[in-house]
């Protein structure tokens, strides 16, 4: 089989390394991929957000199927160009992707289907939000509706702070056309988790749990980033906490996207905290997580290309989707100044030896070198029997990876580590 991976950075990388397990697949073309990932695939120079162009290449190269990663191109309807054109496809259609595309959409949704989320406000209109916002309760979250690199949510500490977000946002344009219309919502509290699940519409299977670092800084301090690591399973997650989220959370936004007409195939990720009210949803994805994606699959004993084909062709519910009882550590390592200004263009030394547990994100080659380019610079996952053996096998593998400028968190898991003390 050829196969096509839309996408370029760490979670496609970690797709692509599961899908050649399969001895059925010959071929993998990443577009646009990146130069970390050129043992694994072959790069072909097309933006994922290029639907035509993408469309052409799978026509040309009778391509047999098609994992779409990234929210852009779900949005812009990458899997119904593909589908319309007979090629089948892992992927929500533009209709069903919008869940992760208008988080005035999902949050409605949630309402309209008593899906527990946070309680929200929403605007279109500057001054009605900065009015809201003079006695909305403190802190509070600001959200930008539309798609922004996962960094359109602001966790607003004071008054002066969450106005600042919503000039931002909604006069400044930061995040361009997805900050029209903002999500205020209610601060919650409680341990996060992220669930990855597959789902033909008609089925859910839960993956693994996973617990993600956003914040750029040791104990999680500093900006929000993409994420700066994670580990999985997420001792939080406990089975009873499964059982509550697949009767009121998973299964009904499955059932209440069938019943908008916007039947959802493909990863849904779902966002959670676990308050002392229950888990609530705090937004979802159309796609896999970054760098999720990085522990989760690594723990996945069944055959990633056969789960997504049950997907496409709705035979979920008659497909074996196995994992292992290990742990897994992924510790991200960026560029120092990521999430903002940094430098690039530093040559990048990743033994042989190891290159199967590192999946690059941000990365070109150029005259044989392997060349940083971007914030998020690769991942380095252990999978180990326990918790604790994980992290620091992880670290033992970013210990022998070099470049320069190379900036990553200490502490990736330690929260998690604490979890069974508290």
């Amino acid at each position: 089989m050829k196969l096509i991976i839309v996408g370029g950075g760490g979670r496609e990388h970690a797709i692509i390394k599961k899908l050649k397990e399969n001895p059925a697949v010959e071929e993998i073309f990443a577009l646009p991929g990146n130069g970390g990932m050129t043992d694994d695939a072959v790069c072909v120079d097309i933006s994922a957000k290029d639907i035509s162009g993408i469309a052409k290449f799978a026509k040309e190269n009778s391509i047999d199927y098609a994992v779409v990663a990234p929210d852009d191109p779900l949005v812009l309807g990458c899997v119904d160009k593909l589908e319309d054109m007979g090629i089948p496809c892992f992927g929500p259609r533009a209709n069903a992707a919008i869940i992760e595309g208008s988080k005035v959409f999902s949050k409605n949704l949630m309402k309209k289907y008593n899906i527990p989320t946070a309680a929200y406000e929403v605007f279109s209109d500057l001054n009605a939000a900065l009015a809201y916002i003079e006695t909305a309760p403190m802190p509070t979250v600001v959200k930008a509706d539309g798609l922004a690199l996962g960094k359109g949510v602001i966790i607003a500490q004071t008054r002066e702070e969450a106005k600042a977000a919503v000039l931002e946002i909604m006069q400044d344009k930061k995040f361009g056309a997805s900050g029209d219309r903002i999500v205020v919502e209610e601060f919650l509290e409680g341990p996060e988790v992220s669930v990855l699940s597959f789902t033909d519409g008609k089925t859910v299977v839960p993956m693994i749990s996973s617990m993600d670092h956003k914040r750029a800084g040791d104990n999680d301090t500093g900006l929000n980033t993409g994420g700066m690591g994670t580990v999985a399973p997420n001792p939080y997650y406990t089975k009873e906490i499964a059982d509550v989220c697949m009767e009121k959370i998973f299964l009904p936004t499955i059932n209440a996207m069938n019943a908008e007409g916007r039947t959802f195939k493909g990863c849904l990720y779902f966002g959670l905290m676990l308050t002392k009210d229950g888990p609530k949803v705090i937004e979802y994805n159309c796609r896999f997580g970054d760098p999720e994606t990085q522990v989760v699959l690594p723990l996945l004993e069944s055959d990633l290309l056969t789960v997504m084909k049950a997907v496409t062709e709705e035979k979920l519910s008659k497909t074996e989707v196995r994992f292992s009882k290990n742990h897994a550590c992924c510790v991200i390592m960026a560029s120092k100044g990521y999430p903002q200004s940094y430098e690039k263009g530093f040559e990048m030394n990743i033994p042989a030896e190891i290159s199967d547990s590192v999946y690059v994100a941000g990365a070109l080659r150029k005259d044989g070198k392997l060349l940083t380019n971007g914030g998020r610079v690769l991942g380095a996952t252990a999978v180990e029997e326990t918790l604790e053996k994980a992290i620091k096998s992880a670290y033992a593998l970013v210990d022998r990876i070099s470049f320069e400028n190379a900036y990553f968190r200490r502490d990736i898991g330690a929260r998690a580590m604490k979890a069974g003390k508290e």
